[in-house]
């Protein structure tokens, strides 16, 4: 057994600090000096370099004093845990590394829940010493995460961001008795149509039909509860799309990632939502990106997920010659999207009347796309993800006007009515009779 002694937590949290304000310093002296910012990866490699330096220092000191300094395996463990501060999660990294790791909840530093591809959920180590220095840890990745820092604080005290890996973080303070955060992992990164015929998620059909709807540039609202995997779903459509197009992603937070494979999608802007400062200045909100969107010559715009006025700006993109759009939305089933995109409307500062909104929504989407999530019984309670109804706009007579083309009839999903664009579908291999490519 190694004599190694565990890392020492608060090494790493002093270490951690002075590597920082080394970091801070540096940047400081190439923006006085008119340097162009360090990139990514270059001020990972900096980092890299500070923290052998400050380790480095930290062994000669122990000499002088007459302590024995670390030994060479502990000072890289110390290394990596420093780095994880920087530019990690610290202590909630390992469970990032986990493949089999969905869900990890913290409801204080030491009330850590942590739920498995295969349905588990059990209690995880405390992440954090105190709750103080959980709410640094999140304060670190709001200043690192993204593509602007985030403040998290007593002023803000709502944070939602895209880690390193993909995986979403949504934190609060101050409204809840202790500090509280979930972090939704993108296990999923790189995913493919056929992967989720692969999972369950659809079936082979299903997959033909969104496919061929992707090529012939219908504009598809995916609608889902939290956690269906409308985001996931959303990735895979994305990569349905030819690769010499031009994508504009608009966010609130980082998390589609497509530009994070160029093999796919060489020509990928991506906007994020930015919050305003202390002071209440600087805010450019998800309406403004998708306007300003517009004028960035987009063969389609993605934008991440619908929660507020952004839908008004969206639907007219879509009606003004941007086909071919994909976004997503929380509902409870694919009937209830259009009045839950009304809802949004009435409170977007165009205040859209019902009437109208359900006029604009019959021209700008073709397709809803429902996924769902469920215990699957049959095999032993896992979870299960799977797309449930696709619902076609067909028109609009004061309200919009439906037809469920694809529904679930207990475990199968299965066409259900006629797809009135089904020949312009034929054009791009979907072959409803035969449920082929032709």
């Amino acid at each position: 057994m190694s004599g190694r002694r565990p890392v020492d937590h608060g090494l790493v949290k002093r270490f951690r600090q002075e590597v920082g304000d080394r970091l801070a310093h540096q940047r400081r002296l190439d923006q006085a000096s008119g340097l162009p910012p360090m990139t990514g990866e270059d001020e990972r490699q900096f980092a890299r370099a500070l923290i052998a330096q400050v380790l480095e220092e930290y062994a000669r000191n122990e000499i002088g004093v007459g302590r024995t300094p670390p030994t060479a395996e502990e000072e890289e463990a110390l290394a990596a845990g420093i780095h994880a501060a920087l530019f990690g999660v610290g202590r909630l990294q390992p469970l990032l590394d986990d493949t089999e790791v969905e869900n990890i909840d913290v409801n204080g530093c030491d009330r850590v829940f942590v739920s498995y591809a295969d349905g588990q959920e059990l209690m995880h180590d405390p992440v954090a010493e105190s709750d103080e220095e959980l709410i640094e840890l999140i304060q670190i990745l709001a200043a690192y995460s993204g593509l602007s820092s985030r403040p998290f604080d007593t002023a803000n005290p709502q944070l939602d961001l895209r880690l390193p890996d993909g995986s979403r973080l949504s934190a609060v303070m101050d409204v809840t008795v202790r500090p509280a955060l979930s972090i939704r992992r993108a296990r999923l990164g790189k995913v493919f149509l056929s992967d989720l015929i692969g999972n369950g998620t659809l079936t082979p059909e299903l997959g033909r039909f969104l496919s061929a709807a992707v090529a012939a540039r219908k504009n598809i609202m995916i609608a889902g509860s939290t956690n269906a995997g409308k985001t996931t779903l959303l990735r895979a459509l994305a990569n349905e799309i030819p690769a010499n197009e031009r994508l504009i992603t608009v966010e609130r937070a980082l998390e589609l990632g497509l530009d994070q494979f160029p093999e796919l999608h060489p020509n990928v802007v991506a906007f994020e939502q930015r919050l305003p400062n202390s002071e209440g200045q600087g805010e450019i909100t998800m309406a403004e990106l998708v306007r300003r969107s517009l004028r960035m010559n987009p063969s389609r715009v993605i934008v991440g997920e619908v929660l507020g006025d952004e839908i008004v700006t969206m639907l007219n993109a879509m009606t003004q010659g941007n086909d071919g759009s994909l976004s997503t939305i929380h509902a409870n089933s694919s009937m209830e999207v259009f009045n839950r995109i009304a809802t949004y409307a009435l409170q977007a500062e165009e205040r859209l009347p019902i009437e109208a909104t359900h006029m604009l929504i019959a021209g700008a989407i073709d397709f809803v796309v429902f996924i769902e999530k469920r215990n699957d019984y049959h095999r032993g309670g896992t979870l299960r993800r799977f797309v449930s109804s696709v619902r076609e706009v067909t028109g609009v007579d004061g309200r919009v006007l439906s037809s469920e083309v694809f529904t679930s009839t207990g475990d199968r999903v299965v066409p259900h009515a006629p797809i009135s664009c089904v020949d312009e579908l034929a054009h791009h291999g979907y072959d409803p009779a035969q449920g082929a490519w032709r």
